[in-house]
């Protein structure tokens, strides 16, 4: 059943995922029971979204501190003034690849919570961010699969991605993750491997790792278990990155795209309980 929502307004925008929030100045301090109908919105619809949100930098920080500390990406580096926010930029020299579905930095011990990102420059026409609700998928298993599935361990690394660390401080981050976790808010089950940090399942042959993982990949791009948000300046996207993974659509080269992203950590490491 449906959250009840007093001090804010809430759209839903796609059957499995993704609701639109209004009624909210996200540039002024967030009173108690707003900035409990935000985690609760998050957590029943994994992502949300903001239009018309004009804050700063510190503003950006201020939100996502509500929702626990901060992080800082082992290999890229933040805005000046700001390691805290990350800034994706795309232009006619060089574009941002984060054109394949995943979950941020799974290759973490304990994962981040999720991700606030605030859309500053953007192409004339392009660009939209594709989100897909881990829960719904697995929902969409088989009983049988399901229960083959929450006995496995998927092994996530980074160095594939951001290579070899270039100095003592630059972490190479890895870490072993169940291959269906448990939301620790939410208790619902949620498909977590993703095509790009995940590397192999853990105990199994290089074959039967790779049909498993190549099948979850492709049960993962079902429409159904999508939404697709179209970006405005000064929009904003909250995803609930233990739920959802998320895709960002490289269609408008050679025009600029930037965006700012604050990142929440998490809390817990990723675990399996049965349900």
């Amino acid at each position: 059943m449906a959250m009840s929502f007093e001090t804010i307004k809430i759209e839903r925008l796609a059957g499995a995922l993704g609701a639109e929030i209004s009624g909210v100045d996200l540039a002024k301090p967030l009173g108690n029971q707003t900035f409990q109908e935000i985690h609760d919105a998050l957590v029943e619809n994994q992502v949300i979204f903001f239009r018309d949100q004009d804050i700063t930098p510190d503003q950006h920080k201020d939100f996502g501190r509500r929702f626990g500390t901060l992080h800082i990406h082992p290999a890229m580096g933040g805005i000046p003034g700001h390691p805290e926010i990350l800034p994706l930029h795309s232009d006619a020299e060089k574009q941002y690849s984060a054109n394949g579905w995943h979950s941020d930095v799974s290759c973490d011990p304990v994962p981040n919570m999720g991700a606030i990102l605030l859309a500053k420059v953007l192409p004339d026409t392009g660009g939209d961010t594709m989100f897909a609700s881990m829960n719904a998928a697995y929902e969409g298993l088989s009983g049988k699969m399901q229960h083959f599935l929450s006995g496995l361990e998927a092994h996530h690394g980074s160095v594939h991605l951001f290579g070899p660390s270039r100095h003592e401080n630059d972490k190479r981050p890895n870490a072993v993750h169940p291959v269906i976790r448990t939301h620790p808010v939410s208790g619902r089950p949620c498909i977590y491997v993703n095509s790009s940090f995940t590397t192999h399942i853990v105990g199994m042959k290089p074959k039967e790792s790779r049909a498993v993982l190549d099948f979850l990949y492709r049960h993962i791009e079902t429409p159904e278990y999508h939404v697709r948000f179209r970006w405005a300046v000064n929009s904003i996207a909250f995803w609930d990155n233990r739920s959802t993974q998320h895709r960002a659509i490289a269609d408008y080269f050679p025009q600029t795209r930037t965006m700012h992203r604050v990142t929440i950590n998490g809390t817990e490491a990723p675990f399996y309980r049965p349900h």
